[in-house]
């Protein structure tokens, strides 16, 4: 069957609202990626939190009803936000949170999430990978995802 033909994976994409331009931006180089790769509106579902320490548990919640349903309407997540180091120690205790959760629903429920938080020290530095080309952040990980989701394929077939 040709790629144009095959069944599309359904994809999850999970993203902060804190920091909105920088993560709206992020948002928009993931769906940008995931059309050119030939999927439709159907095909992905947007989840909005709060910020990125509630990506986590979101993904949590989307990767147990991949388990729970039969249909395992998720294959893959893609989680976006942005951190932006302040003059506290928030900033450390946030992105640990975020790196954490995410690795650990993804090992827990076999399920690739792609890591698409910025941690920048600027919001110029967030700015420049949010930005509408090639080094988009949440291009990449939209491509990541999609990536991982044919390798565990490929591995789970053989």
């Amino acid at each position: 069957m040709s790629p144009k033909n095959r069944k599309k994976p359904r994809i999850a994409i999970i993203a902060s609202r804190f920091n909105p331009d920088i993560c709206d931006g992020l948002i928009q180089g993931a769906v940008c990626a995931l059309k050119e790769a030939g999927f439709g509106e159907r095909d992905y579902t947007l989840f909005r939190v709060p910020g990125a320490f509630e990506i986590p548990l979101t993904a949590r919640r989307v990767a147990a009803r991949r388990v729970a349903v039969a249909s395992k309407k998720y294959r893959g997540i893609i989680c976006l936000g942005a951190v932006i180091r302040g003059e506290t120690p928030h900033f450390d205790y946030i992105c640990r949170a975020a790196t954490d959760g995410i690795s650990r629903v993804a090992l827990d429920f076999g399920i690739p999430l792609a890591f698409g938080v910025l941690t920048t020290n600027t919001v110029d530095e967030a700015v420049a990978r949010s930005r509408p080309d090639e080094f988009n952040k949440g291009r990449e990980a939209a491509m990541t995802v999609l990536e991982m989701v044919d390798l565990l394929k490929t591995v789970d077939s053989g």
